[in-house]
């Protein structure tokens, strides 16, 4: 399954599914942080604020939340 186009309010409503909350004193102007506290550490996750998210900076953000395609879909098909 082909990963739809989305804005960033999407992203960060699959991203609080994934346990990601919001990152105090980060997100600034055009983009939103978000942190999760990992076993390894803390991951950052920057979001732009965009009605459409490029398919690049998508899969970007996926990879800095730790996140496959497929846990991805799975948890934007749960919203």
């Amino acid at each position: 399954m082909r990963i739809p186009s989305l804005s960033s309010d999407d992203v960060v409503r699959v991203l609080k599914k994934a346990g990601f909350v919001y990152a105090p004193k980060r997100g600034k102007g055009s983009h939103i942080a978000l942190y999760k506290t990992t076993p390894s550490g803390k991951r950052l996750v920057i979001v732009p604020k965009r009605k459409d998210l490029p398919a690049g900076t998508l899969h970007a953000i996926m990879d800095q939340a730790g996140l496959s395609r497929d846990e991805f879909l799975r948890l934007l098909s749960d919203t």
